[in-house]
């Protein structure tokens, strides 16, 4: 049977008009990418390598016109780079021209944004290896770590109910996160959510709202609700569990994303309904690393509650705090050390667990 030469090509020009369209949508990505480039370069060059280091300006002008010029210019400059296929974005996206132009573009303008922000780094940490080195600073230190390390063991049992409250706030956070993480795990996994519009946009919608509380640190949300509940463990337990669950949320979906869809295809094709097929087909693949996830998210959690006390989340940060503030460094040696032995046992345990689940 001879097939119609049109329908021989169908599969090629499908591959090839979606090619297309994706080339299409790399290159209104590298326009924008350009701009920021671009933007970005102009931006650190004047105000921190030209006003701060050059003429060393304590206070840096600001102007609105200034600001949009600059961005006008930046527009102009990034959208003909980058529709010339020679920019950096088009490099990145693997829409660029394969030629010396390209070549030279990318490597210049790659390098030099590179050392422009190392430069800038260097400039705005205001690094100095003399004030490092000097002999005022080397004393101070001398004295600080001379009196943390002989620790005052008078506040030990202050200090150990601190840390106990310390790793009770930070198991308790990752227990009370594990139900509506594993929830919302499944909703923002994206191979379970793109069956249809409504679903898809379930997806998008948690997916936004998970990740605008992850870029919130602990230490900021422990603020919210110390205000919010007051000064204490409760507080830094909120902040915790607030964080935990948006960041495993993402390391569950992603596992979730990860899985063989052999078996879940092979239960779908017995014409059982999604929940079968989730409990039955994803499920199964995915109970060891939602374990080892957990472990280490307590391992974490409890770090980070050590940080949290410093802004009234409670436990052993809280007390670290106060004797920080009234200058008393053998007792500070004495809650850094409990602190730094209490998190080595934690990595080796967290670790141990996770091996034998494995």
């Amino acid at each position: 049977m001879i097939l119609d030469p049109e329908l021989e090509l169908h599969p090629q020009k499908l591959i090839a008009n979606r090619k297309r369209k994706a080339d299409k949508f790399n290159l209104y990505k590298a326009i924008f990418l350009d701009i920021f480039f671009v933007f970005y370069f102009i931006l650190v060059v004047q105000r921190a390598i030209y006003y701060k280091f050059i003429l060393n300006l304590s206070d840096l002008p600001f102007s609105w016109n200034e600001i949009l010029s600059i961005f006008i210019g930046s527009v102009v400059i990034g959208t003909f780079w980058a529709l010339s296929k020679t920019s950096l974005s088009c490099k990145l996206l693997g829409i660029a021209k394969d030629n010396k132009t390209t070549k030279w573009t990318v490597e210049i303008f790659g390098w030099s944004l590179f050392n422009i922000t190392f430069i800038a780094g260097w400039i705005v940490t205001k690094i100095s290896i003399v004030g490092l080195f000097s002999s005022e600073g080397i004393a101070g230190a001398e004295r600080l770590f001379g009196a943390m390390f002989t620790p005052q063991f008078r506040i030990f049992d202050d200090a150990l109910f601190a840390m106990i409250e310390t790793i009770y706030i930070a198991l308790i956070a990752t227990l009370i996160s594990i139900p509506p993480t594993l929830v919302l795990s499944f909703f923002t996994a994206r191979n379970l959510m793109k069956d249809n519009k409504i679903s898809f946009a379930v997806y998008y919608v948690l997916r936004i709202i998970l990740n605008f509380i992850r870029s919130i640190e602990p230490l900021i949300w422990a603020i919210i609700f110390s205000v919010w509940v007051g000064i204490g463990p409760f507080a830094g337990m909120i902040a915790l569990l607030v964080h935990t669950i948006a960041s495993n949320a993402k390391l569950y979906s992603e596992a979730i994303e990860g899985i063989e869809q052999g078996p879940v295809e092979a239960i779908s094709a017995t014409g059982a309904n999604k929940i079968q097929v989730v409990w039955h087909g994803v499920v199964p693949q995915i109970v060891l690393p939602f374990l080892s996830f957990t472990i280490y998210r307590w391992d974490i959690n409890v770090r980070m509650a050590t940080i949290i006390g410093l802004v009234g989340g409670g436990g052993i940060g809280t007390m670290l705090m106060q004797y920080q503030g009234l200058a008393r460094w053998h007792e500070v040696g004495l809650i850094i050390i409990m602190i730094a032995f209490v998190v080595w046992i934690m990595d080796y345990v967290s670790a141990k667990i996770r091996e034998a689940i494995y």
